[in-house]
This record gives structure tokens, C-alpha cells and sequence, in this order.
């Protein structure tokens, strides 16, 4: 079998003169920064997308955290209103600071009575130092008077993406 000028041993391969190289030359320089561009506008979006979510995951947090502490709070009310314990008589059946809500109170029997597992840390703040209120405080106070835990908020003064300041909350 032999090949002729149709053959394969005869054809032409893809050169720099042939046709199919030729609209085939690279990317140009301006093709990069469109592409950059693009990528700086997607990354710009994405970016106030993120800090919303953060802020949104932090406020879930501080919400979570004063519902847990406030729930304590009523829960060491109740139990001092049944009498299981011994309370001051000034402190209205309140706790005397949050710290006695994590290490519990003595009951009848002898055993101890917990809380709260932990103080939870301020999402906002990155601290566990709570704003507190007594029974006997002002409610926009932010001084604590000292007799009971009626009340915790947070120190933060910045505002919540609902317009209201966490300290409000």
C-alpha cells in the first residue's frame, strides 16, 4: 500500500503560516484587567454581604445569651420564692451578683442548686462583664446599685440592625 499525494505522509501539519494559528494568540492585557475588574466588583459585593452576616450571627448570640441569664434570673426568683433556700432580706429574692448563679445556692438536703453552667460572653463586647441592674435601680441606669441582679444587658453602645442599641435590648 502505497500512499499518494492525498495521503497521510503528504499532509500539511499546523504551522505559524497556516491559517489555524493565526486568530489564536493569547490573552491580551486588556482581557486580564477585564477579568480583574470583574473579580474587584464580585469581591466588593460579597464583602458588606459578609459583615452583615457576622453582625446578623452576633446579634443572634446576644439575644440567646440574655435570654439564657434572665431565665436563670427568674428561675433563682422562683426558687426563692418557694422558699427553697435562704435568701438576704433585702435582696427581694434576687440573686446577689451572677457569679451565684454559676456556683448555685445550698438547698434543703444539703445539695446545691446551679443556674446557669457558665457566664456567657458578651458577643458584643468579647467579655463577660454584663451591665446590671437591681430591683432597685433606675430602669435606663447604668449603674449598678449593688443589692441583687434584677436585670443584665450589654455594655455595648453600638446599635443593633433592628435601630436599637444592644444596651436596650
Amino acid at each position: 500500500m502505497v500512499a499518494g499525494k492525498t495521503g497521510l505522509m503528504n499532509r500539511k501539519l499546523p504551522g505559524r503560516g497556516s491559517s489555524l494559528h493565526r486568530g489564536w494568540r493569547g490573552t491580551t492585557l486588556i482581557e486580564m484587567i477585564i477579568v480583574i475588574t470583574i473579580l474587584l466588583i464580585l469581591m466588593g459585593a460579597a464583602m458588606p454581604i459578609a459583615r452583615v452576616s457576622v453582625k446578623r450571627q452576633r446579634e443572634t448570640e446576644l439575644r440567646r445569651d440574655l435570654w439564657e441569664m434572665r431565665s436563670a434570673i427568674d428561675r433563682y426568683k422562683d426558687a426563692a420564692d418557694k422558699n427553697a433556700f435562704q435568701i438576704k432580706l433585702d435582696s427581694q429574692g434576687y440573686p446577689p451578683d451572677l457569679d451565684t448563679l454559676v456556683n448555685g445556692v445550698e438547698i434543703v438536703g444539703g445539695k446545691k442548686l446551679r443556674f446557669l453552667r457558665r457566664i456567657p460572653v458578651d458577643p458584643m463586647k468579647g467579655t463577660a462583664d454584663w451591665g446590671l441592674r437591681s430591683m432597685q435601680d433606675d430602669p435606663t441606669s447604668d449603674s449598678w446599685g449593688g443589692q441583687n441582679v434584677f436585670d443584665v444587658y450589654s455594655k455595648s453602645d453600638a446599635t443593633g440592625m433592628n435601630g436599637i442599641k444592644y444596651k436596650d435590648w
